[in-house]
């Protein structure tokens, strides 16, 4: 089910490259599906399209974790933070700030 749903938004995607909402889609089907590498590259190429897309700092953090890019996922949880503070967006806000303290924690 899941590679017909990464065919049906790739194909989205072939007509308009920048539709976020299927780029968001797509990262979260590779997640589901254990493609870390492959999440990463979308939700990368997300955040250069539309910077202010919040959703899509917790998901790429969240992968670079699964790839033990300790590193790369506080920086991303850092610029979702101030993201989150800038837009004034609690709930986001309190999502990143736990998640990159229970990473801290497991360092």
């Amino acid at each position: 089910m899941h590679t017909n749903r990464i065919a049906q938004l790739e194909q989205i995607l072939t007509e308009n490259p920048n539709n976020t909402f299927a780029l968001f889609a797509l990262a979260k089907e590779y997640e589901k599906n254990n493609q870390c590498d492959n999440a990463v590259q979308v939700f990368e190429k997300l955040l250069l399209i539309d910077a202010d897309y919040l959703g899509a700092y917790f998901h790429l953090a969240k992968n670079y974790e699964q790839l033990d890019e300790v590193k790369k996922a506080l920086n991303i949880y850092e610029a979702g933070i101030l993201l989150a503070q800038k837009m004034k967006d609690t709930h986001s806000l309190s999502e990143l700030k736990n998640a990159k303290m229970n990473l801290e924690l497991e360092m």
